[in-house]
């Protein structure tokens, strides 16, 4: 699981929880189903309105993507194209084809495959290119899906405590019912900038971030088999593909010549 969701998940939900115990309220007070019905229902129901069935669909199951860890390690792929890289210079490009099928990476699968069956380098690039760009735009209609809820939910919200208020200028009469009332009002208030600040908003930007991160493999899958294809140095195809990782990976990775601690 991504450790940064799960430490904004207990800690922003710990903060809420834990500042009303400290006020002196009961957790009981902000746990009223009326309003969680109200608000997320309501939220929900806006973003199917707003979105095709199928694309609110996906965007729930990208969910997984931001509760676990990206499942693409940028290092394996760059030592797995260097591999090809140097098994192209010693047997010629066709010897890879035999390597397309154990490939799991479709857009690496899909560029090595067009430069085994010997595309112009420029061919492929342009081709994967505009690959990229449709990749692109599809990986950003999840966050989208809860960027729109996040920007729905607050307003249910104010909606669900409008609703509370008329409930209680309908029963001013009978006090009993007053209570129920105001706390749906307030708690509807509480779950929808709650929901859309903690969850929603939150949930957009990470599946932003994974999708550039996405992104930015493809690019670097992109720049090593056009390099590979046009018969560059192993070792120069490796460099290049490294200048794609962040600062923080680049240092750690083991000087050349050493291998990792524990390794033998």
């Amino acid at each position: 699981m991504d450790k940064a969701t799960l430490i904004g998940l207990v800690l922003g939900f710990t903060a809420i929880i834990g500042g009303q115990i400290l006020e002196g309220g009961k957790v009981g007070s902000i746990l009223q189903f009326t309003a969680f019905v109200i608000v997320f229902g309501g939220t929900f129901g806006a973003v199917f309105i707003s979105y095709p069935f199928q694309d609110v669909l996906e965007g729930f199951k990208g969910i997984k993507n931001v509760i676990k860890d990206p499942p693409q390690d940028p290092q394996r792929i760059i030592n797995q194209i260097t591999e090809y890289a140097n098994k192209a210079r010693r047997e010629g490009i066709l010897c890879l084809e035999k390597e397309i099928k154990n490939v799991t990476n479709p857009f690496l699968a899909k560029a090595l495959t067009m430069a085994v069956d010997g595309i112009e380098p420029h061919v492929i690039r342009d081709a994967m290119d505009s690959e990229l760009e449709f990749l692109n735009e599809y990986g950003k209609v999840n966050s989208r899906i809860f960027k729109a809820a996040g920007g729905y939910a607050p307003t249910i919200g104010i909606l669900g405590a409008v609703m509370g208020l008329i409930h209680v200028m309908e029963n001013l009469a009978d006090p009993s019912k007053l209570g129920a009332g105001i706390a749906v009002a307030f708690v509807a208030t509480v779950y929808g900038v709650g929901s859309a600040n903690l969850l929603f908003l939150p949930i957009a930007t990470k599946m932003e971030v994974r999708n550039r991160h996405a992104m930015i493999i493809n690019e670097m899958i992109l720049e090593g088999v056009v390099a590979l294809s046009t018969g560059e140095n192993p070792r120069l195809i490796e460099e290049k593909l490294i200048s794609f990782l962040p600062d923080l990976q680049k240092g750690k990775r083991p000087a050349p010549g050493r291998e990792p601690a524990g390794t033998g």
